[in-house]
């Protein structure tokens, strides 16, 4: 059975491949970065701290989310707080054992019409207009996607199939861009939920990202086994675990995602 006292093996590799904007200086250089995540901490009962204490906080850090005894009911900052202008704009994960792509989805490139009215995208090639291109093997996805909720875009729904539970170590690849402002201690806590109950917490240290760049990194996670009891609940009760990622610059939240996971994708229906 996991609980929130066991740490877990991760890795993350970074590699950023500047992809500079408008009237921006041409760079050259490719850097490579590799970290390990943080160990979890034990947080003792009399530390914990409520969601609704950090709502009223005018900034949010690291140390408290580690204090939340349960998933959040609410975003903890605004999408206007990410004035870094950071767009999540791939996301890929594989299964490391076998090289399978479990699910992968990208959001299309920015549009403009070019002197013949042809949609182009930013690296000049046509474009049909489509919206966001996902493929799954053993996994699919919802995005939110109502233009009228100011927290669109920060929900994600994942199916997978039980199998997904036996995997021992998976790839998870994002790809993201930064606008015109460098980011400092860009920094990642993801922490999952069965319930009320947390499953693990992921910490990561992106460091620091140049302007106007284009980032690719991969974590690399190496899951111990799950106990029998705690899978079959996970199956039988889709959507029932979640998980907070709150992503932080120079130590103050500047986003927060969610998103839930069932693990019945491919069992018969008991409806």
């Amino acid at each position: 059975m996991l609980g929130n006292k066991r740490a877990y093996n991760l890795k993350m590799s970074i590699v950023s491949n500047i992809a500079h904007k408008k009237n921006s200086n041409v760079v050259t250089n490719v850097g490579v970065r590799q970290a390990k995540s943080r160990k979890d901490c034990t947080v003792d009962s009399s530390d914990i701290i409520t969601e609704e204490e950090l709502i009223l906080k005018d900034s949010v850090t690291p140390e408290d989310v580690l204090r939340l005894p349960r998933i959040t009911a609410n975003y903890l900052c605004s999408p206007e707080a990410n004035v870094y202008d950071i767009d999540f704009t791939r996301f890929k994960i594989r299964d490391l054992e076998t090289g399978t792509v479990l699910f992968e989805i990208a959001k299309p490139p920015p549009i403009a019409i070019d002197s013949e009215g042809e949609n182009n995208d930013e690296n000049g090639e046509k474009h049909n207009g489509e919206s966001d291109q996902s493929v799954g093997v053993g996994g699919t996805t919802e995005c939110q996607e109502d233009n009228s909720d100011p927290n669109a875009g920060r929900f994600v729904r994942y199916q997978f199939t039980p199998q997904f539970l036996k995997l021992k170590t998976v790839g998870a690849t994002v790809e993201f861009t930064v606008g015109s402002r460098a980011v400092n201690k860009f920094r990642m806590i993801e922490r999952h939920y069965f319930r009320d109950r947390l499953l693990k917490s992921f910490d990561f240290e992106f460091g620091f990202c140049i302007p106007n760049s284009r980032n690719t990194c991969e974590h690399i996670y190496e899951f111990p086994s799950l106990g029998a009891d705690l899978v079959s609940e996970m199956i039988r009760h889709p959507f029932e675990t979640r998980s907070d990622s709150f992503y932080f610059v120079d130590d103050r939240l500047i986003m927060h995602n969610k998103a839930d996971y069932a693990y019945d994708g491919g069992l018969p229906s008991h409806h």
